[in-house]
């Protein structure tokens, strides 16, 4: 017994004492409703036999009895078999095994049943049965309280992991307020500036990824397990703190680590995306973590034109007004539209709503901003512009030589369009400006080539590996290793989202933009 409740808790314990009783038991409550069973018992000489009767019934039968007489235990035969009922010490409604099926919810047991032990055995009962039940109930009764104190404790758990993971949803969404003050009641405070981290963990192991990295770093980094990817944490770690990612990669095995550079806790979205690009590169360095490499990002150097042309571009979507008051407002559209580029069909778990849902609010921004969000042209400038406004500190630089910011040119078939309304600028006079043109070329300068004309199929294809490689005239595993190895070269991630296709498509208008004109 001792054994068995070290091993195998209630579970093993019930299946033994089947085993011994050459017949079933199982947990009932006051009800007579059964909490837990035996299940199949073990094969060999202790088998039951296979005319077990109705369980449940006779089950119910007896504590009906039971309950009627105010007895503290009851027999009864029913011919060829015999029903053993004992009460197990502890409170009454004291909870049941732990349900790894959903630890979220209330187990059967959590809702004021008085548990009992239940035997059915065949007669006659074997000698000395009834004893060792009654030996068994107290080593029961004790596995059964430590598997409900691990039960609450997996909730508590919980709760506190889907708390984390809303302070980080409302970070990356621009929330800066609501996160701090929902994280007021979490530990440990979100630091400002920060660097964000995002850790690949080997299979299985994230809790236990997440332990070593509390203690890697004293428990200072906002440590968060990725709604996403399966086996991805997030840190939201101060900046100067300790260098976890050498921590963690030195201490797990296999674990792989991309950390962002030095950003302000505003800007915790372009953070992660840095961190992602980085870890796409860790996994095929050696040491297993590398830090984003220096690279503006485009919604800093746009300028003053570039953000009046953000504006004119979202502001059907942000001063959309539902006609219900469930459908989604144009905080919720906004967020779905910056959830679903990052991450594509997996924004259904970050943003916790079904594959319909996310297919309708797409229909409807796109309908709203005027894009075909089908192609990789406006994605790419709907995520500019969203970035845009989501940038804390709109920097204001001059182009030399341009007195006035305003639309100079029609836009052609290459260009992102512009909404309906008329009143955006062109995407292509944003990217002629001289910040956006040394950015490009900073994008692109380590590409050449054939790798260049990869990159420029690829985009050409919506980013879609079928059609890239019949282009190339190559398979689409060749596609897929001319790509990993221009994540390598370029150092940011291309297959998996969040992707910096935007990016590079971004890029590559730019420099055709300025080629363009220059031949104009």
């Amino acid at each position: 017994m001792q054994r068995l409740a070290r091993n195998g808790g209630t579970a093993g314990l019930l299946r033994w004492l089947a085993g011994r009783a050459g017949g079933w038991a199982g947990i009932a409550g006051s009800d007579g409703t059964l909490l837990s069973a035996s299940g199949a018992p073990p094969s060999g000489p202790l088998s039951a036999p296979a005319d077990v009767p109705d369980v449940p019934r006779l089950i119910a039968e007896g504590v009906r009895a039971l309950t009627e007489r105010g007895a503290l235990a009851y027999s009864h035969d029913t011919g060829a078999h015999t029903v053993l009922l004992f009460p197990l010490p502890g409170p009454p409604g004291s909870p049941g095994p732990h349900d790894p099926r959903d630890p979220g919810e209330p187990h059967a047991e959590d809702r004021g049943a008085t548990p009992l032990l239940a035997v059915v055995t065949p007669r006659p009962v074997a000698a000395g049965l009834a004893t060792l039940l009654a030996d068994v109930l107290m080593p029961l009764s004790l596995c059964r309280e430590a598997e409900a104190v691990e039960r609450k404790r997996r909730r508590v758990d919980l709760a506190e992991s889907r708390g984390r993971e809303a302070v980080l949803h409302l970070l990356m969404t621009g929330q800066l307020s609501i996160a701090q003050q929902v994280a007021g009641a979490l530990r440990p405070r979100l630091p400002d500036p920060v660097r964000v981290c995002v850790v690949e963990c080997p299979g299985g192991s994230r809790d236990e990824v997440a332990r070593v990295c509390a203690e890697a770093d004293g428990g200072q980094s906002w440590i968060v397990r990725c709604p996403v990817y399966a086996r991805h944490l997030i840190l939201v770690s101060p900046d100067g703190g300790a260098a976890i990612d050498e921590a963690v990669a030195a201490l797990v095995n296999r674990c792989v680590v991309g950390v962002s550079e030095r950003v302000p806790l505003a800007d915790t979205a372009t953070g992660y995306r840095q961190a992602f690009h980085a870890l796409a590169v860790a996994r095929e360095v050696p040491g297993r973590h590398v830090r984003f490499g220096a690279a503006p990002e485009p919604a800093l150097v746009v300028g003053t034109a570039g953000r009046r042309w953000a504006e004119a571009l979202l502001t059907p979507l942000l001063t959309h007004v539902p006609r219900r008051a469930q459908d989604p407002g144009s905080q919720e559209l906004a967020a779905t539209a910056a959830s679903w580029l990052a991450f594509s069909s997996h924004a259904t778990d970050h943003l916790k709503v079904h594959r319909n849902t996310l297919a309708a609010r797409l229909r409807l921004i796109g309908e709203l901003l005027g894009l075909d969000l089908h192609r990789l042209a406006d994605q790419a400038a709907l995520d500019l512009a969203l970035r845009i406004r989501a940038t804390p500190a709109p920097v204001r630089t001059p182009d030399p030589g341009r007195a006035n910011d305003h639309t100079g040119g029609q836009r052609d078939g290459g260009a992102a369009p512009g909404h309906a309304n008329g009143a955006a600028h062109d995407l292509d006079e944003v990217l002629r400006r001289p910040a956006v043109q040394e950015w490009a070329l900073r994008q692109l300068a380590p590409v050449a080539g054939a790798a260049e004309e990869t990159l420029r199929t690829w985009l050409r294809c919506e980013g879609r590996l079928g059609p890239t490689a019949a282009e190339l005239g190559i398979s689409v595993p060749g596609a897929r290793k001319r790509l990993t190895r221009l994540e390598a070269v370029l150092q940011r991630s291309l297959l998996r989202p969040p992707s910096a296709r935007y990016d590079l498509w971004l890029a590559l208008r730019a420099r055709e933009t300025a080629a363009a004109e220059a031949t104009s």
